[in-house]
């Protein structure tokens, strides 16, 4: 099937983390018959689908993922979000910017270079997950990198197709990203009668003053890579639903996007410090999500400059913003790794959608990286990263 039929047949299906719902069987029916060598490999809750051409030379991967977050309310929605219908030259669907859309894309422009090149110089691999923007409990890609890299087999060149474009397809190119760590933050005060308030320690009247000195605080500079680290808070939770009751907890989400210029533990001392000045006692569960990394330039990137140069008029303008992908589990194995796919502006919102002369012009430009990599003899990587995701949690209590 064309691109654009493949993309409404996956976006069709209601794939919500980490939940994969049969997408995977269409995109094998397109794999299979171009020679293909399919795995399905399962991980907890989700699954991730491997797709490997030739045995030798180096090794170019497109990731991606099939995969969606939820559509929010339904009647909100221009079309409905999972019958991928056109609309005035826009193909509008849960996922069709991120990124079913592209995934189609990718697979029609391997279908064009392998009808030009059945016997390219190196190996071209396809490796989706199901559960992209699922929690880890639910297993994540990279189970399978490490088992690849204890077996010897290692990516030489990632493509990422997440949206990841401005104001036109290829002006910018991603080669990094922040790192994410993310806490669950329970205060621990004193339930009681409103009344009476030298009897009670209230959470939420505690956690006013902590919020605003976290607002407060520059973290870091950033550097000429990545812009400063940041926090933001996405959740709070507290209350007994009585008017008449001070509540005894409270919960807060919250997360930090951070530049090399930090690190989880200059960010974590920091929290903790602040937290200590509050009458309550606190639990934190932290959460690793992503270290920064960076890749940096070399000649693989400067040729796709040129070629991006040589369709939009333009170099690419090199951005490491946005939030994490899972292009962070292939830099720490030595892995060149770059974003490039559709415009960002409308994934995760209600009526994503993506423009079709979109896809005609990441589809040119997909095939034009795989041309270029059958020209290049030579690809050196040099990635910078630092450590492996972890999970812990400590209970931390004021002296008294």
């Amino acid at each position: 099937m064309s691109a654009l039929e493949l993309a409404q047949s996956l976006i069709k299906i209601k794939s919500i983390s980490p939940k994969d719902g049969g997408c995977f069987e269409l995109i094998e029916a397109e794999l299979s018959p171009l020679g293909f060598q399919i795995e399905r490999i399962p991980e907890l809750n989700c699954e991730t689908l491997l797709a490997k051409y030739g045995d030798s030379g180096k090794v170019f991967c497109y990731l991606g993922h099939t995969d969606v977050v939820p559509s929010g309310p339904e009647e909100e929605w221009t079309s409905h979000p999972f019958e991928a219908n056109i609309i005035d030259g826009e193909l509008i669907g849960r996922g069709a910017a991120d990124m079913k859309g592209s995934v189609a894309v990718f697979i029609q422009s391997i279908k064009n270079f392998l009808a030009d090149n059945p016997k390219p110089n190196f190996q071209i691999w396809v490796m989706l997950t199901s559960n992209e923007e699922g929690e880890p409990t639910d297993g994540k890609i990279n189970t399978l990198i490490d088992s690849l890299s204890r077996q010897n087999q290692f990516i030489d060149y990632c493509l990422v197709g997440e949206a990841s474009s401005s104001d036109m397809v290829g002006d910018v190119l991603r080669v990094g990203r922040r790192g994410s760590l993310s806490g669950k933050l329970k205060l621990i005060g004193k339930q009681g009668h409103v009344a009476y308030p030298h009897k009670v320690i209230s959470p939420i009247l505690e956690v006013g003053p902590i919020i605003a000195e976290l607002n407060q605080i520059i973290w870091d500079e950033g550097n000429e890579y990545f812009d400063p680290t940041s926090f933001q808070i996405s959740n709070i939770e507290s209350g007994t639903g009585a008017t008449n009751v001070v509540p005894g907890h409270l919960n807060m989400l919250f997360n930090f996007r951070f530049s090399p210029e930090s690190t989880q533990e200059s960010l974590k001392k920091r929290f903790i410090q602040i937290l200590e000045k509050s009458k309550c006692t606190f639990e934190i569960d932290w959460t690793l999500n992503a270290q920064p990394y960076l890749t940096q330039k070399t000649e693989m990137l400067s040729i796709v400059q040129k070629a991006l140069c040589k369709i939009n008029g333009q170099e690419a303008r090199i951005d490491n913003g946005g939030g994490t992908s899972d292009g962070r589990w292939f830099a720490p194995s030595g892995s060149e790794v770059s974003e490039l796919g559709t415009r960002k502006q409308q994934i995760h919102q209600i009526d994503a959608k993506i423009a079709l002369y979109e896809r005609k012009h990441l589809k040119k430009r997909y095939k034009q990286k795989l041309a270029t990599t059958t020209k290049q003899e030579s690809i050196k990587q040099r990635t910078l990263c630092r450590g492996d995701n972890t999970r812990e949690k400590k209970t931390y209590k004021k002296q008294s």
